[in-house]
C-alpha cells in the first residue's frame, strides 16, 4: 500500500471567503420567546458564535496543531483515505484504530493522542465521505465497506493484530471490523452502544426501563437530522455547503443536545475545538457526502451480526441514549467490560478525555 505524507494547508482565499460569508449571513428576524433550544439552536446563541468563528477563531493555529501529528493519504478501493499515524515510543505497543462518527471528525481525538500514544500505536482515519477523505466517488460506502477498507489500511501499515475503538458511527465500524476480521482484532472498545426495547419482554427492571426512555426521547425529539440525512443527503448538502451559518448550526446543535452541559455546548467541550471540527466539514465541502452514510446504511440498518471478539463498553450518561446491560449482553455474547461514568456525553474524547483514556487502557490491558 502506497501512502503519501499529508498536511492541511487551506488556501487563505478560502479562509477569507468563510469570513465574508459569515459577515453576509441573512439572519431570521427574531427568536420565539421562552422556547430555549426546543425549536432548534437559538439565534441569541448562534449569532455571537458565528461572529467569533469569523473574527476570533484562529484556524491557522488549529491547522498547525493538527499538522504537528504525522498525516497521510492512501487509496483503497479507488477511494482516498486520510489518516493520522502516531507511533508509540514502545516498539511492541498494541496498534489501536480510533474511529470517529458524525458530526465528529478525526480531530475529536486530538486530546487523547498524547496519553494514548504512550501505550498504543495510533491510527486515526477520516471516514470515507468525511473531511479530508471525502467526498466518496461511488455509492455503497456503508459500515461493512468502511470496515473492510480500514482493515486493509491496518494491513497495509503492517499491523496484523490490533484493537479498534469508536463512538457513534465509529462504534458500529469498530464492531464490524471485529466481526469480519476476528483473526486480526484483539478487542473492540466503544463509547456508544444503543440497546432497543425488545418485543414481548416484560421482565425489565425500573432502572432498565428508564434507560430505554432516553432512546425513546432521542427518537421522538432529537433524530430529525437522521431522517433527512438517510433520505435526501444531497439536497441537504446544497444548503450546508453554501451557507456557513447553516453548517455551523447543523453541527453545533448536536454538541448541545448530546453533551453533558449546563446550557451551552462550551460547558462540555472547548469552543475552539468544536469550531475546528465544524471548519473541517466546511473547508472540505463534505456536508452532503458525510450525510450520505446514513442513506448507504439505511438498507442494512439493524442487520449487523455481533462481533465475536472481546468487547468493552464505556457509558457516558449524557450520550444520545443509555444502553441496558442485560440487553447488551444478549446482543454481544463476548461483552467482557462495562464501565458507567457519572459525567460526560457523546463526544467522549473531547468532553472527558482522561476518563476515556483510562477506560481504553483498562480494557485492552485486561486482554
Amino acid at each position: 500500500m502506497e501512502t503519501t505524507p499529508f498536511r492541511i494547508e487551506i488556501p487563505q482565499a478560502e479562509v477569507d471567503d468563510l469570513r465574508a460569508r459569515l459577515a453576509r449571513t441573512r439572519w431570521p428576524e427574531d427568536d420565539l420567546p421562552g422556547v430555549g433550544w426546543s425549536y432548534g439552536i437559538p439565534l441569541t446563541y448562534l449569532r455571537p458564535l458565528a461572529a467569533y468563528w469569523a473574527d476570533g477563531f484562529d484556524w491557522r493555529a488549529q491547522e498547525e496543531r493538527i499538522n504537528s501529528y504525522p498525516q497521510f493519504t492512501t487509496e483503497i478501493s479507488d477511494q482516498r483515505i486520510h489518516f493520522v499515524h502516531v507511533r508509540s515510543k514502545k516498539p511492541d505497543a498494541l496498534p489501536l484504530l480510533l474511529i470517529h462518527g458524525w458530526p465528529g471528525s478525526f480531530a475529536e481525538f486530538l486530546p487523547v493522542i498524547e496519553p494514548l500514544s504512550e501505550d498504543f500505536h495510533l491510527v486515526i482515519p477520516s471516514i470515507p465521505g468525511f473531511g479530508f477523505s471525502g467526498p466518496v466517488r461511488k455509492t455503497g460506502w456503508n459500515v461493512l465497506r468502511i470496515a473492510w477498507a480500514f482493515a486493509k489500511l491496518m494491513e497495509g501499515l503492517g499491523y496484523d493484530r490490533y484493537g479498534t475503538q469508536g463512538g457513534d458511527w465509529g462504534s458500529g465500524i469498530a464492531q464490524e471490523i471485529g466481526r469480519v476480521f476476528p483473526e486480526h482484532v484483539v478487542g473492540v472498545h466503544v463509547n456508544m452502544l444503543q440497546t432497543f426495547r425488545p418485543s414481548g419482554v416484560n421482565d425489565l427492571t425500573p432502572e432498565e426501563l428508564k434507560s430505554l426512555e432516553s432512546l425513546d426521547h432521542y427518537q421522538k425529539e432529537l433524530s430529525g437530522y437522521m431522517h433527512v440525512q438517510r433520505t435526501r443527503p444531497r439536497t441537504l448538502g446544497y444548503g450546508l455547503t453554501d451557507s456557513a451559518v447553516g453548517q455551523l448550526a447543523w453541527i453545533v446543535e448536536k454538541f448541545h443536545d448530546w453533551t453533558d452541559n449546563e446550557g451551552v455546548p462550551e460547558d462540555a467541550v472547548d469552543r475552539d475545538q468544536m469550531l475546528t471540527n465544524v471548519s473541517i466539514y466546511w473547508f472540505t465541502g463534505t456536508a452532503g457526502s458525510s450525510a450520505a452514510l446514513y442513506k448507504e446504511q439505511a438498507a442494512s440498518w439493524g442487520q449487523q451480526q455481533p462481533t465475536t471478539v472481546p468487547t468493552g463498553v464505556a457509558i457516558f450518561p449524557h450520550d444520545i441514549s443509555a444502553p441496558v446491560r442485560s440487553l447488551a449482553e444478549k446482543m454481544i455474547p463476548t461483552l467482557v467490560h462495562w464501565t458507567e461514568f457519572d459525567r460526560g456525553g457523546h463526544f467522549a474524547a473531547m468532553e472527558e478525555p482522561d476518563l476515556l483514556v483510562q477506560d481504553i487502557r483498562k480494557f485492552f490491558g485486561s486482554l
